[in-house]
């Protein structure tokens, strides 16, 4: 009998240094190179969520989408938000319809609550119910050099996308969570490691931290399980859109493993904390960071 050996997680992925590539604000994954690994050749389902719902923020591309993909391949339907990447967004659907699985695209911007409330309403509109909501979305400005380049404009973008609508989607989600809901929201090393030049973006991851957890206490009451997936360094539209020629080409070269990490490997996280096998998991935070360890 052939036996597989298991890889050597320093050499799965590919590895710095990355070639130059630059975007504008939002990324989009069709323009990277390497293009992101987020699962489509390698996950399989083994039916952990068959016949639930999800609705996923930021699911057009990276972390979001690989999450997308191995939910649908673990027999959920999807719904996918997003900002405007309507391209990406586009192969997101394309592999949750081929994973026989039903996508739903809601572009829009989460900054705006009414946005936030449409989103769970249309989602309950095409399915008829909503089990697993995914809180994803993120914005990241450019690197700064100096703390004074922060504008407020900018900070006050950057929360109201990443924990105002967090509170605005869990508020309009959670008439429609039943005992045995569940609510995943992606943090960051950031949290635990801020770097100046995103200090507004690490202190939100922060906060949803601490969002999450006072969540998890609320609403454990109501058998709804509330927890974070904090990944490290992820090969993402984030990277090339925020940081310079020089540290996207060394992107995670600081792990211990060595690496950044690929969308693919962070999907097992989301999808074992939304299923059964984590029914007695909640106000958790769970560390996907290539051996940069959480305190």
């Amino acid at each position: 009998m052939t036996q597989r050996q298991a890889q050597d997680p320093r050499y799965a992925e590919p590895q710095p240094p990355f070639p130059e590539q630059s975007q504008d604000h939002p990324g989009r994954e069709a323009a990277m190179a390497p293009a992101p690994d987020f699962g489509a050749d390698t996950y399989r389902g083994f039916a952990r969520l068959i016949d639930r719902v999800a609705l996923i923020t930021g699911a057009d591309s990276g972390i979001g989408r690989a999450v997308a993909l191995a939910f649908a391949r673990e027999g959920a339907d999807v719904a996918i938000a997003y900002l405007n990447e309507h391209e990406d967004a586009e192969e997101t659907r394309r592999v949750v319809e081929e994973a026989g699985r039903t996508a739903l695209l809601l572009p829009g911007d989460l900054s705006e609550e009414d946005h936030c409330r449409s989103l769970v309403e249309r989602t309950v509109a095409r399915f008829g119910r909503l089990d697993i909501l995914v809180n994803n979305a993120a914005y990241q400005g450019p690197a700064v050099e100096r703390f004074e380049e922060l504008s407020a404009e900018r900070v006050e973008r950057t929360f109201r996308t990443n924990i105002l609508a967090l509170f605005h989607t869990v508020r309009h989600a959670l008439p429609h969570l039943n005992p045995g809901g569940v609510i995943i929201n992606t943090a960051s090393i950031q949290a635990y490691e801020p770097s100046p030049e995103i200090l507004d973006y690490a202190s939100t991851k922060g906060a949803i931290v601490t969002f999450s957890k006072g969540l998890a206490k609320a609403l454990a009451e109501r058998g709804i399980r509330v927890n974070v997936v904090a990944p490290g360094p992820v090969w993402t539209p984030l990277i090339p859109q925020s940081f310079g020629e020089e540290k996207v080409a060394r992107f995670g070269e600081n792990t211990p493993l060595g690496r950044a990490g690929q969308p693919a490997e962070l999907a097992p996280a989301f999808v074992f904390l939304a299923s059964d096998e984590a029914r007695y998991i909640t106000g958790e935070v769970l560390g996907v960071t290539g051996g940069r360890l959480l305190p």
